[in-house]
């Protein structure tokens, strides 16, 4: 039997649901050893392959796991945050509304997921849209930081199930049996990063309320605990290592795959966009508490199936992606560009080195004001394509390249403040953070220049920012605040910078 508990206050269960098997024949002893799966998958923003077919699918993903839960029935399937936003599909209007993640939903009702916690793009929609989403979630959700922010202080985000209104609980558990009655609790709990801020979420301190979830955990009388989260990996190591109780975490956050060791624990994180999922195998031992965990990385391409009912789900959205794509791009299917060699979007480099396609989003930007600027700054995390763009680049690849969306804004600047964010964009290799360039230059001493010229810090440059940076996100000292920041000029609508999509098209039209 599987049981589900939410724990909302210590005086409150929530009985959520119960799947039986056999029973039991007497003459089978518990022989007190246990073995169950747990699937995950992070960050994934695109329910249909990349690559021209090549690399992910959702449906892929629900075949394999529907393939392991023939050989284990105990097998549960896991998302660590960030797959409500962003997409070009997220983007557009159905029905009358926005669609925002509402895709992703129906597919991961239609994959049978356990649980799910926040990740901080689960913010970028708004609140009433946000709700829906829960709403309309067969799947639990988990977190133990993040809260609505309402005007007599924060309370639980909640769903509502056949008329009742459930908050979302700090911890999970599962209670796992097998054919001899072996039993075991993996009790769980959720935190996420406060990178994304809100008026409407209240992030709590994600090191506080995880040694309170644990706490709860172990009053419950857990028998393993796992973390759902979505951090940085650094965080993530810290909290393993703060709090040896954690066995195993499973996080998003970063795009690619790892598996980091700690000196309590092992922290897990697949590619995003479902290019790999990890399968992670427990053996546990009731009786001296011995755990075991096989973490094996799988990779999901074109040589896997897909299970006939999650491919129905992303084919109906992949047709109202098609017929509506026309409301946001006038000609989606007309070819701006030819890319040879291939235009490399994927997240590994736009995160870590200076890309082609990043040289030429850049580019477009310094040439989208009446004015052209010196150079131009874009953080690689705007890049979601996850993906090469190779031979006929359209329209509409760049809508998918920049789901965000924004304009460009003209900065004049220090030259001293300059080098400092160039600087800190590179000690930001592996993150959004990182910024692909146009005009910028390192010499073999490391130093920045501008056009092969050396950047004087007493000097004023005119550069173009994607609006994002200027928020002081990714970035956290730049904002138009910071007095090295002289003059930040918006764009006027007759010009391409307002908007870095149409920017980057007008760009690559007079380049191919």
């Amino acid at each position: 039997m599987k049981s589900i508990r939410l724990l909302y206050l210590l005086s409150f269960l929530f009985v959520l649901s119960c799947k039986t098997t056999d029973k039991i024949p007497q003459e089978v002893q518990d022989d007190g050893k246990i073995q169950f799966k747990f699937v995950q998958v992070n960050d994934v923003y695109e329910i249909a392959p990349l690559s021209g077919g090549k690399y992910g699918g959702m449906a892929r993903v629900a075949h394999v796991v529907d393939s392991i839960k023939k050989e284990e029935p105990n097998t549960y399937l896991f998302m660590a945050g960030d797959f409500l936003n962003p997409s070009l599909l997220g983007t557009l209007k159905w029905n009358g509304e926005r669609i925002r993640g509402r895709q992703m939903i129906e597919v991961m009702n239609a994959m049978d997921f356990e649980l799910t916690t926040f990740g901080n793009h689960e913010f970028d929609i708004s609140e009433e849209e946000l709700q829906k989403r829960l709403n309309e979630s067969n799947f639990y959700w988990v977190s133990a930081n993040v809260f609505q922010q309402l005007e007599d202080g924060p309370r639980s985000f909640h769903f509502v199930r056949s008329g009742d209104s459930i908050p979302i609980p700090e911890t999970y558990t599962i209670t796992v049996s097998d054919k001899d009655g072996t039993t075991v609790d993996v009790g769980m709990f959720g935190v996420t990063i406060d990178s994304n801020p809100q008026d409407f979420v209240h992030y709590a301190d994600h090191t506080l309320e995880t040694e309170s979830a644990i706490s709860k955990l172990k009053y419950q009388q857990s028998d393993i605990i796992v973390g759902l989260t979505h951090l940085e990996i650094e965080q993530d190591v810290a909290l393993a290592n703060k709090f040896p109780s954690i066995k195993f975490i499973m996080g998003g956050h970063e795009h690619n795959n790892m598996l980091v060791p700690t000196n309590n624990a092992t922290v897990a994180k697949a590619d995003a966009n479902a290019k790999t999922i990890y399968i992670h195998t427990f053996q546990y031992d009731t009786k001296n508490g011995n755990l075991s965990i096989d973490s094996q990385l799988f990779p999901i391409d074109e040589t896997i199936a897909s299970l006939p009912s999650v491919q129905a789900v992303v084919d109906k959205w992949n047709k109202i992606l098609d017929q509506k794509v026309k409301e946001v791009v006038a000609n989606p299917d007309e070819v701006i560009f030819y890319a040879d060699p291939p235009l490399d979007g994927t997240d590994s480099a736009s995160r870590g080195v200076q890309t082609n396609l990043g040289g030429y989003i850049a580019h477009g930007m310094a040439e989208s004001f009446d004015e052209p600027t010196e150079g131009a700054l874009v953080n690689g995390g705007s890049i979601r394509i996850d993906d090469m763009l190779a031979g006929d680049v359209t329209s509409l690849d760049v809508f998918r390249v920049l789901p965000f969306g924004g304009h460009v804004v003209k900065v004049n600047l220090k030259g001293s403040l300059l080098k400092e964010v160039l600087d800190y964009g590179k000690s930001k290799g592996g993150t959004g953070a990182y910024l692909q360039r146009y005009g910028f230059q390192q010499n073999q001493r490391g130093e920045w220049l501008l056009n092969n010229k050396d950047i004087n810090g007493d000097e004023v440059y005119t550069i173009a920012f994607s609006d994002f940076l200027l928020k002081g996100f990714d970035i956290p000292f730049l904002t138009p605040e910071n007095e090295g920041v002289l003059n930040v000029y918006e764009p006027k609508k007759s010009e391409a910078a307002s908007d870095i999509r149409k920017a980057v098209i007008q760009f690559l039209k007079t380049t191919k």
